[in-house]
């Protein structure tokens, strides 16, 4: 017998939303895609395609030993219009995945408009009341002011965050323990924090660098900082010791046996692994070029490893382990689904992933089955395990690496990937059959 299925609204037509009505409309829901654009001008985009990359033409590397390159391999197999748009319009750049960004847009809309069963409504969205109908909300880092109203009215406004900065993230292996040891300030008995301490003339090397460091540019939205979230090359310009008085302040943190500390630098463990640690206070707006080159000065990070580099830009995301639900809608508001980067990713194939799974679960919700985990031995599975379990307190946004996988070391990432491809399309069949 045939199934009536309901119609599911998707806000938002960026690689989120492009997924989340790829995989519906391929599955026989109709879809209303609601995307405010062409009438509303966010000055980030420059086409009226769906899916547009706005910051880079890259989505990184394609290789299966990279976190993202198996992330994008596990989309594949879920059958990602990305990844099919990616694989039409790819230009040559090495083990990278890079696209003409144009082409690569287009084709996600030519695919999408093919449909018949999707509506599209140029509108801007304020209002998340769409009665009983289900929704996804996919609309990235630039939300408009009344829907993030809408989303504070449902959270609250401790569990919504304004991304401004974030700092860089080092593999705990890279850190050279003859020079770094673990103490916490001010005699706290324990020692939860990695210090990096420096003599005098190592600082003022390091602060030197620093000022002069080249920046990333920034879009006119990005450019007003928070006083309390300040870029810490803008900090070091206002003075050669507002370290010393900021992030670096060694005050607490002499360790016995070690020469007298001019600075130091504290890390604090950024997972549940332990095997990942965040510069505290080390927010920054250098190019990743820049950070890394910069901040192996640091006594003890001279081979540092980067999980993540520092970021500083303007971004709208959720508190993901406090307001979602492990299907990734709202916990005050079920009927509403988060993908992309709102609900706590950070990346272009990281976002797009969630909007499939954004997608599946609504699915799964319009048809009255149950909730199935994708398998946390999957890197998809390992980001959203991240979303769910991570720290409330200190959430931030987070893409894919080796490091939210469990059991993962530097000499296993390929026997990882084959692992995590057969339990992907394990997953693909329980949620199929």
């Amino acid at each position: 017998m045939k199934v009536n299925k309901p119609t599911i609204h998707v806000i938002g037509a960026g690689l989120a939303g492009s997924e989340a009505c790829f995989y519906l409309l391929g599955r026989g829901f109709p879809v209303v895609l609601h995307e405010r654009r062409p009438g509303y001008d966010d000055q980030a985009h420059e086409t009226n395609l769906f899916g547009e990359l706005v910051c880079s033409n890259s989505l990184k590397s394609k290789r299966i030993d990279n976190a993202c390159g198996l992330l994008k391999e596990e989309m594949k197999e879920l059958g990602s219009i990305m990844m099919e748009a990616a694989s039409e319009s790819e230009v040559p750049s090495g083990n990278a995945l890079s696209v003409d960004r144009e082409l690569f847009a287009s084709k996600i809309t030519a695919k999408l408009r093919s449909f018949p069963n999707l509506t599209i409504v140029n509108e801007e969205v304020d209002t998340l009341d769409f009665g009983d109908d289900l929704v996804i909300i996919a609309t990235g880092p630039l939300t408009s002011g009344k829907l993030m109203d809408e989303l504070y009215s449902l959270v609250g406004g401790e569990h919504l965050s304004f991304f401004d900065a974030s700092a860089p993230i080092i593999k705990k292996e890279s850190i050279d323990f003859s020079k770094a040891y673990f103490m916490s300030r001010y005699e706290q008995d324990d020692e939860a924090y990695i210090n990096c301490p420096f003599s005098k003339e190592e600082y003022m090397n390091f602060v030197f660098e620093l000022i002069h460091a080249e920046k990333a540019l920034l879009h006119a939205f990005d450019t007003k900082y928070f006083e309390g979230c300040l870029p810490v090359e803008v900090i070091a310009s206002r003075g050669i010791e507002t370290l010393r008085h900021g992030p670096l302040k060694p005050f607490g943190l002499q360790r016995e046996g070690y020469p007298k500390a001019y600075a130091v630098l504290q890390l604090r463990q950024d997972n549940a692994l332990g095997d990942c640690y965040n510069m505290v206070g080390f927010q920054t707006n250098l190019t990743y070029p820049e950070q890394k080159r910069v901040f192996q000065l640091i006594p003890g990070l001279e081979n540092a490893s980067f999980v993540r580099y520092g970021l500083m830009h303007r971004n709208s995301y959720l508190c993901a382990p406090k307001v979602l639900n492990p299907d990734l809608s709202l916990k005050t508001k079920p009927n509403v689904f988060v993908a992309g980067q709102l609900s706590g990713v950070e990346g272009y194939v990281e976002s797009a992933a969630m909007g499939i799974v954004a997608a599946i679960e609504a699915e799964r919700r319009a048809l009255g089955l149950a909730h199935v985990d994708v398998p946390s031995d999957t890197m998809l599975g390992s980001l959203l395990g991240y979303l769910r379990y991570a720290s409330e307190a200190n959430f931030a946004p987070m893409n894919a690496n080796w490091a939210l996988y469990s059991g993962a070391n530097k000499n296993n990432h390929e026997e990882c990937a084959k692992a995590a491809l057969t339990a992907i399309m394990r997953y693909k069949e329980a949620i199929h059959e």
